[in-house]
């Protein structure tokens, strides 16, 4: 529990040094967009474990900050289709750039054995976590998220 803190904590000091008017939960919301898009709302919603309605207001704030655009989707027009701005995508980078750079400077703290050991641990953990831990995709994929973009025909 103290390990997940930490990360949080990292994450947290990471997002306040780039946006602090951003939330961690819209951050994510942000993350997976420039990992899944362009993506339906709802294949968001449901990646994210909230509902419809919460994905919308998330999606609101971002809209209106100008880090998400959003548009109908053209084979379903009760469907919206996201994906993040440059601005958004920026943003994204630029967080986990500085989250990068603290957890490499924590390790870089540890002794050489304990860094050694550090990285078998990790990957364990992360297979024992499944494929969602590791794919950002698995979950769009099986919902049936991931749609042609509306927003850059020709792409």
């Amino acid at each position: 529990m103290a390990a997940s803190r930490l990360l949080v904590a990292v994450s947290a000091r990471a997002l306040a040094s780039i946006d602090d008017a951003m939330t961690l939960p819209q951050l994510r919301a942000l993350v997976v967009l420039e990992s899944c898009a362009p993506l339906k709302l709802a294949a968001m919603a449901d990646t994210l474990g909230v509902n419809p309605s919460t994905a919308m207001r998330m999606v609101d704030r971002l809209a209106a900050a100008g880090l998400v655009d959003r548009a109908p989707n053209p084979a379903n027009r009760r469907e919206v289709v996201l994906r993040p701005t440059a601005e958004g995508c920026a943003l994204v980078e630029r967080v986990m750039a500085h989250r990068r750079a603290e957890i490499g400077a924590l390790v870089a703290r540890l002794p050489a054995e304990e860094r050694a050991g550090l990285v078998p641990a990790l990957r364990a953990l992360t297979r024992a976590a499944g494929e969602l831990a590791v794919d950002p995709f698995a979950q769009v994929r099986r919902i049936g998220g991931l749609v042609a973009d509306p927003l850059a025909p020709g792409r």
